[in-house]
C-alpha cells in the first residue's frame, strides 16, 4: 500500500510534521522545481502559542487551528496525507506510515516535541499535559469539572479540590498559573451556594521563572505572580503523585485533584534514524546545513533537531522562530541545489522572546530592551495576533480577547464531557 501520490518529473520532497517548520517550508519550496508531500497525524496546523487560551476556555479550538489544504490550496504539485511516520528507510529513501509508503528524493523530519515526564511512567499517567490542542481541550474539561465538583465535596474533601498545582516554570506554566489565577476570581457563586474562590490556591512548581529568559523577566514574572496570589514553590521537583497527592523531592505533598504538567519537551521518536545521530533530549543532530547526521539527502527542522552555533553551543532554543528560520535555510538550500548553486549554513536571528502573565500584564527581552507590563502586554498580543494563520482565525482570536477582557465570567464555560482519559 502507498499513500496515492502521482509520480512527476521534478524531484520530490517528503515533509514529516505540519507545525511551523513544515508548514514555512511547504511555503518556501519552488513548485516548479519540486513536488511536495507534507505528512501530519493531523490535517490542521495548530497555533501552539495559545494552546493555553483554549484550556482555559479563553478561546475554542477552532480559532487557533487552520486546515492544512486550505493554507496550500494554490499551490501547484503538493500534496496533503494525514498519516503518522512510522520509521524511516534511508537506503530505500522511503518513510513508512500507517497509511502506506512513499518514496523521497529529499526528507525534511519537522516531526516536533511532546511532553517529558523524565521517565516517570507513573506522572505520565496521572498527571494532565498541554502540548496539543486534544489535551488542552480535555484539560479544560478537567478545570471546569473539579470546579463544578468542589460545589459538593464535603468539607473534609474541599482541599484537594482548591489545589490546582503546574509543574514547570516556562512560558506556558507561566501562563497558565496566570490564567488559572484570574479564573478564580470570576468563578460563578451565584447560584453555587458555596464561595470558594479564597480557598482556591494555585502552586506552581519549577526550579526557576522563566530561566530560557532575562532575569528581569524571571524576577518581574516572580513578583506579578505572587502579587495575583500564586504560590511559587522553587528549587523543588515533583517526583510522584498517588492518592491525589503531589510528592515534591523533599518529601513534602500538596493534596490536589488536579495536575497539570508542562515541565518540558522531548523531540519525538522516529524508527529508522541512526543511533549515533540521537542527541540530548532525543533531538535529531544536524550539521550547519541542518542535514541529519549519517543520512543521505535526509534534513531536519523545529524541536526533534539539534544544532550548534557560537552562540548557542548547548542547541538552539525549542522555539517557534528557530523551527521557522530552520526551515527556511532548509527551503532555500533545496532550492539552490536544484540550480547548483551555494548553499548556506544555518545562524539562527534571536527575534526576542515574551510571555503573557495575565491581563495587562507580560514580559518580553527585544534584543538589549526588557519591558514589562501593560506595554509589553500589548505587544505580546500584537506579534501572536499577526502570526496567526487566516483572517477569520485572526479576527475571531481578537473578538474573543476583546469580549474576554470586558467580561471574565465567560472563561467558565460548558462541561463538555466526564470521566477519566
Amino acid at each position: 500500500m502507498n499513500l496515492n501520490i502521482p509520480e512527476s518529473e521534478k524531484k520530490r520532497v517528503v515533509i514529516a510534521g505540519g507545525g511551523f517548520a513544515g508548514i514555512t517550508l511547504v511555503k518556501k519550496l519552488d513548485s516548479k522545481k519540486f513536488q511536495t508531500v507534507l505528512i501530519d497525524r493531523n490535517n490542521y496546523h495548530q497555533f501552539q502559542p495559545l494552546i493555553y487560551q483554549v484550556a482555559s476556555s479563553g478561546l475554542e479550538a477552532s480559532a487557533i487551528c487552520f486546515p492544512l489544504r486550505k493554507i496550500f490550496s494554490r499551490k501547484k504539485d503538493f500534496y496533503m496525507r494525514v498519516a503518522e511516520v512510522l520509521e524511516i528507510d534511508g537506503n530505500a529513501r522511503t518513510v513508512h506510515t500507517t497509511e502506506g509508503d512513499i518514496n523521497y528524493d529529499y526528507l525534511v523530519v519537522c516531526a516536533g516535541a511532546t511532553t517529558n515526564f523524565y521517565g516517570n511512567a507513573h506522572l505520565k499517567e496521572a498527571a494532565l499535559p498541554m502540548k496539543t490542542v486534544e489535551e488542552a481541550i480535555y484539560l479544560r474539561n478537567r478545570i471546569i469539572e473539579t470546579y463544578e465538583r468542589s460545589l459538593t465535596a464535603p468539607e473534609d474533601q474541599l482541599e484537594g479540590f482548591s489545589n490546582l498545582v503546574i509543574v514547570g516554570g516556562g512560558a506556558t506554566g507561566v501562563e497558565v498559573a496566570g490564567v488559572l489565577s484570574e479564573m478564580k476570581k470570576y468563578a460563578p457563586i451565584k447560584d453555587s451556594g458555596r464561595d470558594l474562590r479564597a480557598k482556591v490556591k494555585i502552586h506552581l512548581i519549577s526550579p526557576g521563572i522563566l530561566d530560557s529568559m532575562s532575569d528581569n523577566a524571571s524576577v518581574k514574572t516572580t513578583e506579578a505572580l505572587s502579587d495575583m496570589g500564586v504560590n511559587i514553590i522553587l528549587g523543588r521537583k515533583v517526583v510522584d503523585y498517588m492518592d491525589r497527592t503531589v510528592i515534591m523531592d523533599d518529601g513534602s505533598t500538596i493534596k490536589s485533584e488536579l495536575l497539570i504538567w508542562v515541565s518540558g519537551i522531548k523531540a519525538v521518536t522516529i524508527k529508522g534514524i541512526p543511533e549515533e545521530s540521537i542527541g540530548r533530549g532525543g533531538r535529531i543532530l544536524c550539521d550547519g546545513y541542518m542535514k541529519i547526521k549519517g543520512m543521505d539527502d535526509a534534513f531536519c527542522a523545529g524541536d526533534i533537531s539539534l544544532t550548534s552555533e557560537e552562540a548557542y553551543p548547548g542547541g538552539h532554543p525549542q522555539m517557534a522562530q528557530v523551527a521557522m528560520q530552520q526551515a527556511a535555510l532548509i527551503a532555500g538550500n533545496l532550492n539552490a541545489m536544484h540550480d547548483s548553486g551555494k548553499l548556506k549554513q544555518f545562524k539562527y536571528r534571536n527575534l526576542g522572546s515574551m510571555a503573557t502573565i495575565g491581563r495587562n500584564k507580560a514580559v518580553a527581552d527585544l534584543g538589549s530592551v526588557h519591558l514589562s507590563g501593560f506595554i509589553a502586554w500589548i505587544i505580546w498580543m500584537v506579534i501572536h495576533l499577526r502570526s496567526i494563520l487566516g483572517v477569520r482565525n485572526k479576527i475571531i482570536v481578537l473578538i474573543d480577547w476583546i469580549i474576554n477582557y470586558v467580561n471574565f465570567r465567560s472563561s467558565m464555560k460548558l462541561l463538555l464531557f466526564r470521566g477519566k482519559r
